[in-house]
C-alpha cells in the first residue's frame, strides 16, 4: 500500500510552484478576453476556393482601420474575423477586400457593444464565485456527521483549496497563451473552467466518502485511515481520468479550430483536478489534523 501523505510536502511544493507561477503569469500579463467580454465585430466565412492566408488577409485589410484583428481558420475552407466593432459600411469593406483574394460567402456577422461584454464578465465571474460557495457548503453540509477526528467544515475548506488550485493552473497556462500566442478566453473557455470545478469536486468527495465510511469502522489512525482510502479510490480516479482525456485529447487534434482550446481548458483542468483530488485535499486534512494535535499538546 502506498503511503501518500509521507511524502505530503513534495506535492505542496509542486502545486505551491505552479499555483504561484500561474497567479504571477495573471499578474503580469492578465487575461485576453475574446470580445465576447471586451466588444467587437466577428466575421465568419467560407470560402469557395482557396482559403488565403492569414498574411495575404492581414495585408489586404491593412488600410482599414480595423484595430487589432484575429484570424482564425476554421475548417477546410472556413475563416473566422474578431475584430474592433465596426458599422455597416466597413463591414461591406472587409468582404469587398477579402473577394478580392479569394470568393466567400458570409455565415455569419455579429457585433457585441462593449457595455453588453462587460456584464457579460461581471455575470461570469459571478457564477464562478456562486459555483465555489454553493460546492463548499455542499461538502461541509455532507460531511455535516464527521465532527472526529476533523470537523466537516475542514472538509469544505480543504475542497475549496483544491478547487482554486484547478482553475488557477489552466488560467496561468492561457494567460502565457494568450500573450504570446494571443490565444483569447471565450465563452466555451469559461464553460470548461466551471466544468473542471464540478468534475474536480466529485472526484474529491469520492475521496472524502470513502475516507469517512472507513472511520466508521475507527481502525487505525487517521494518517493510516487517509491513506487506505486514497489506495481504495486511486484506481477509480485513475480509470476515470484516462477514459476522459482520452476523448479530449482526440477533440484537441481532430475537432476543429473552434473545439480546440475548450479540450484544452478540460485537458488542463482536469489533470490538474485529478491530482488535487489524491495529492492534494486529503493530505492537507492529514497535515491539518497534525497541526491541530500538536497544537493541543502544547497548550
Amino acid at each position: 500500500m502506498f503511503n501518500f501523505t509521507k511524502y505530503s510536502k513534495i506535492y505542496y511544493a509542486i502545486s505551491i510552484i505552479l499555483v504561484v507561477a500561474s497567479v504571477a503569469s495573471l499578474f503580469i500579463f492578465g487575461l485576453k478576453f475574446g470580445i465576447e467580454f471586451t466588444g467587437g465585430s466577428t466575421i465568419e466565412l467560407e470560402f469557395k476556393d482557396a482559403r488565403p492566408s492569414n498574411d495575404q488577409i492581414s495585408s489586404a485589410l491593412n488600410d482599414i482601420d480595423l484595430g487589432s484583428i484575429v484570424i482564425q481558420p476554421t475548417g477546410e475552407k472556413g475563416l473566422v474575423l474578431k475584430l474592433k466593432g465596426i458599422d455597416e459600411a466597413t463591414h461591406q469593406q472587409v468582404l469587398s477586400k477579402i473577394n478580392e483574394l479569394s470568393v466567400s460567402g458570409e455565415r455569419n456577422f455579429q457585433y457585441i457593444g462593449p457595455s453588453v461584454g462587460n456584464e457579460l464578465k461581471s455575470k461570469t465571474q459571478l457564477a464562478v464565485l456562486i459555483s465555489l460557495l454553493a460546492i463548499t457548503l455542499y461538502i461541509a453540509f455532507a460531511f455535516r456527521g464527521v465532527s472526529r477526528p476533523v470537523s466537516s467544515w475542514k472538509y469544505g475548506i480543504t475542497s475549496l483549496i483544491a478547487l482554486f488550485h484547478d482553475i488557477l493552473i489552466p488560467l496561468g497556462v492561457f494567460s502565457i497563451m494568450g500573450h504570446y500566442y494571443g490565444i483569447e478566453i471565450t465563452i466555451p473557455i469559461i464553460a470548461a473552467l466551471l466544468t473542471v470545478l464540478g468534475f474536480s469536486v466529485h472526484d474529491t468527495i469520492v475521496v472524502f466518502d470513502r475516507i469517512r465510511e472507513n472511520l466508521s469502522h475507527g481502525k487505525g489512525s487517521f494518517d493510516e485511515i487517509v491513506n487506505v482510502s486514497l489506495n481504495q479510490t486511486l484506481g477509480r480516479s485513475i480509470s476515470t481520468v484516462l477514459t476522459t482525456l482520452i476523448v479530449l485529447i482526440s477533440v484537441f487534434f481532430f475537432g476543429g479550430e473552434t473545439l480546440k482550446y475548450f479540450s484544452l481548458a478540460l485537458i488542463l483542468g482536469i489533470t490538474s483536478g485529478a491530482y488535487s483530488s489524491i495529492f492534494i485535499a486529503s493530505p492537507l486534512l492529514v497535515s491539518w489534523h497534525r497541526w491541530s494535535e500538536s497544537k493541543r499538546d502544547r497548550n
